[in-house]
């Protein structure tokens, strides 16, 4: 299978957003009614995609054209409730299920890695929930160690993991 992968850009948004739902959209069964709503919402919000490819690296994968994996990095100097001001972070990385397989997620993380080392970033963070079984265990594959648990999100258990760039 011939795959490619490239920056993604804000022409990009409509496939980012198609993705994001088809990707996502396996946890439905794992939430509330409620929580998938909330969850579906933001994958919905034509916004966020915009907020996003303004502060964020895009690293897209594609085949025939059609984008079928997505991961972002946000360089350190944007903090959340979840990450501090002095980490980058990974973000919605995400492949269409009928791609899985392929290692697409673990080539999209690496991106994002190489990226902040390549930026100069010391701390690479990302979150993950109990229901994103094979995430969790990509990460852990790829390094990252769990630092803590977090307040819950969407009604779910989710932890926070880091990677230390700075290593000699």
């Amino acid at each position: 299978m011939e795959l490619k992968y490239r920056e993604g850009n804000m022409a990009d948004k409509s496939q980012l957003r198609q993705l994001a739902k088809v990707s996502y959209g396996q946890y439905e069964k794992a939430l509330t009614k409620e929580n998938w709503a909330t969850l579906n919402g933001k994958l919905n919000a034509k916004q966020s995609y915009s907020d996003m490819l303004e502060i964020a690296k895009c690293f897209v994968c594609e085949h025939k054209d059609q984008i079928i994996g997505v991961g972002y990095i946000v360089p350190s100097g944007n903090p959340t409730e979840i990450f501090e001001a002095d980490w980058c972070y990974i973000r919605m990385v995400g492949v269409n299920p009928k791609f899985r397989g392929n290692g697409i997620g673990k080539k999209l993380t690496q991106l994002c890695i190489d990226y902040a080392k390549e930026t100069g970033e010391q701390i690479i963070a990302l979150h993950t929930s109990e229901f994103m079984d094979s995430a969790r265990e990509l990460y852990e594959r790829m390094g990252f160690i769990r630092v803590k648990e977090i307040e819950p999100i969407f009604g779910k258990r989710y932890w926070l993991y880091q990677l230390r760039l700075d290593k000699k």
